[in-house]
């Protein structure tokens, strides 16, 4: 078997967490529309291992049904300062509702009283509208835990495709190209 690519992006999430001045765990997550259309957003990585690259959202937003229609994605961080970026490839999953309530508690209460009033990604009359049914979700929740909206959930990219690219002089960069073979991984380069 090649070298783990999960390992390598360990490594190098560990150099972007301790050298990339903002938000390493940023990643654009890139989804197709029901008519083929591409569609990308930045997301946060809320989580990773052999199992996958997990992230939050709500399931009613555009990226959710989007996911339901065609559960594939890409995703990709750049790292600028560390002049690196992976771009990974593969079908996505709804974690469990264990999983969705676990990390849902770890959030502030806010981001989670701001689950509540808001319906990602549909139109909004005004911004005014939106606060007000933030202050609505604070008043119900007032002196108890807030509970995870039931839309609201996880989903995980299952690598099938892993690339490692490295900036070097003259744009004569690296990249190396991890596939899924089985339960291992075949390693190659791609040329520049």
């Amino acid at each position: 078997m090649a070298d783990d690519p999960i390992a390598l992006f360990d490594a190098w999430f560990a150099e972007a967490k301790a050298g990339e001045p903002n938000d390493p765990d940023a990643m654009a997550l890139a989804t197709a529309t029901p008519d083929g259309l591409p569609s990308v957003r930045m997301v946060l990585l809320k989580g990773h291992g052999q199992d996958g690259f997990t992230f939050y959202t709500n399931a009613d937003s555009r990226k959710g049904n989007e996911l339901a229609a065609s559960p594939r994605a890409a995703l990709l961080f750049h790292w600028k300062s560390l002049r690196r970026q992976v771009r990974i490839e593969g079908p996505v999953e709804e974690v469990s509702a264990v999983e969705a309530d676990v990390y849902f508690a770890t959030r502030s209460r806010d981001s989670q009283l701001g689950a509540h009033a808001s319906d990602q990604s549909q139109p909004l009359d005004t911004r005014n509208h939106f606060e007000q049914r933030y202050e609505e979700a604070r008043r119900l929740f007032e002196g108890r835990e807030v509970p995870r909206p039931a839309r609201w959930t996880g989903f995980r990219v299952r690598p099938e495709r892993m690339e490692f690219w490295t900036d070097r002089p003259h744009r004569l960069h690296e990249r190396r190209l991890f596939v899924r073979e089985g339960e291992g991984w075949t390693e190659g380069l791609l040329y520049p």
